[in-house]
């Protein structure tokens, strides 16, 4: 089967476990998945069971379709992903995605754990995303086009929705929540960037950095999705400061901040 029978079939199989059809869909990235932990009458479905999903390894993302209720609305949450770095193809890195959008969502919010360039940001900021560089080395709309999914060159200068954006800007500002905005540069990783590269992305003008996000936001754009994202800083990237990096710190910077990202999603959801 090709990429658009196999989405259909994973789209089917989701569909046979649960009884309501989500409008938002929410990607969550290190240290962020217990977010999933607040959504009502749900239904668990791990990534094992659906047919073409592949295995979550990385520690932090639990591999889990959550589908329920948040905030009186129908929602999808992938408890985690897979990374183009842990050797998977970059389209089937974007292959939930594409299934949410199977499922009839329109809306999607993708978070992420990055690092923070900007000289602005401390970890434990929150960072709505406005704009992406691909430094990945590959993107997930090369090969054939089936146009069943989307066009051959889809628009990427307003990936990010702005409206979308601007709301869960003010809905933060609303709450008193440390909130900031920036560009996020999408590299392939698994080792984390050298100062070097750190000023190198500084000067293209890059805010903060991290391994994911950038396939899934260009897949979703492609197939006509509202695309917003927001990036948990959790720690300074390489050279700021003197302290080496650590997956650890991620994850714990993450955990500290998760009840105002937990409350700020939850408000997102209610209004967009």
């Amino acid at each position: 089967m090709d990429i658009y029978e196999n989405m259909i079939d994973a789209g089917e199989f989701i569909k046979s476990r649960i009884n309501l059809t989500p409008e938002t869909g929410i990607i969550l990235g290190s240290g962020l998945g217990d977010f999933a932990d607040e959504v009502d009458n749900s239904v668990v479905t791990p990534y094992d069971e659906i047919p073409h999903f592949k295995e979550v390894r990385v520690k932090g993302h639990a591999g889990n379709l959550v589908t329920g209720i948040i905030a009186e609305k129908p929602v999808a949450v992938l408890q985690g992903r897979y990374h183009f770095y842990e050797g998977h193809d970059i389209k089937d890195v974007v292959f939930p995605v594409r299934v949410l959008c199977s499922l009839g969502i329109n809306n999607l919010i993708i978070t992420n754990a990055a690092g923070g360039i900007n000289a602005a940001f401390t970890p434990g900021d929150l960072m709505v995303i406005t704009d992406h560089i691909n430094l990945m080395g590959e993107n997930p709309l090369s090969g054939d086009n089936d146009e069943r999914m989307g066009p051959r060159f889809p628009d990427m200068s307003t990936i990010y929705n702005s409206a979308m954006s601007e709301k869960i800007i003010s809905t933060a500002r609303s709450m008193s929540i440390s909130i900031k905005s920036g560009i996020y540069a999408g590299l392939r990783g698994p080792s984390y960037e050298t100062p070097a590269e750190i000023r190198m992305l500084k000067t293209i003008g890059a805010d903060s950095v991290g391994m994911s996000t950038v396939p899934e936001s260009i897949a979703a754009k492609h197939m006509g999705m509202n695309v917003a994202g927001i990036s948990c800083i959790t720690n300074f990237a390489a050279g700021i400061t003197d302290q080496p990096l650590d997956h650890k710190e991620v994850t714990e910077t993450a955990d500290r901040v998760k009840e105002d990202f937990i409350s700020l999603l939850t408000r997102v959801i209610s209004i967009i």
